[in-house]
């Protein structure tokens, strides 16, 4: 492996980071709706744990309200019992054929809460970010081990890995300015 394999392994890693923040950041509920909600809830089916869009059209009629057809009558009452099992605080209405999900206004004191939740999920992706930028120093340090690098090639290459590092961590603190004003708008 060479140094710029090396670095585009390291970007490509933290890119997906930086997408698995996305999908950590989906899963917490703002006073929107949004299908993310409901991705995350498995329901018990025929004896397998299903996700609910496996199994329904899950749908967002209007900003408040969520929408869940279910294909199979029968999964009806397995996915409302899942819904309310969750913790999302959900309370499905279900009319025989579509389970509707009222999205409440939060409450200053959630809106704090998931903040909080949302602080701790930007420090894991910069964790996994410094994770992975440790490991592109060791590669390179085993580089000019075997005499593939100079010491100056060394010393430059890990200037490049850390700008590289900083330029996701502002990506990641972008990410939590974005979801804290959108967990904190009435």
């Amino acid at each position: 492996m060479d140094k710029d394999t090396l670095m585009l392994d390291a970007e490509e890693r933290m890119e997906k980071a930086l997408v698995a923040l996305d999908r950590d950041f989906g899963k917490l509920r703002t006073g929107r709706a949004t299908t993310a909600l409901v991705d995350s809830i498995k329901v018990d089916y025929y004896g397998t744990p299903t996700p609910i869009s496996q199994m329904s059209s899950v749908s967002v009629p209007d900003s408040r309200t969520l929408a869940i057809q279910p294909w199979d009558k029968g999964g009806m009452a397995l996915i409302e019992k899942a819904i309310l099992k969750s913790d999302l605080g959900l309370t499905p209405v279900n009319d025989g054929k579509i389970i509707r999900i009222s999205i409440p206004p939060l409450t200053e004191e959630r809106r704090k809460d998931l903040s909080k939740v949302a602080k701790k999920y930007s420090e894991d992706g910069k964790v996994a970010l410094r994770n992975i930028r440790r490991d592109a120093n060791e590669g390179l340090k085993k580089l000019e081990k075997d005499k593939v690098l100079t010491e100056d090639d060394l010393k430059k290459a890990t200037e490049e890995v850390q700008k590289l590092t900083d330029r996701f961590v502002v990506l990641v603190d972008k990410k939590l300015q974005t979801k804290e004003k959108e967990i904190m708008d009435i």
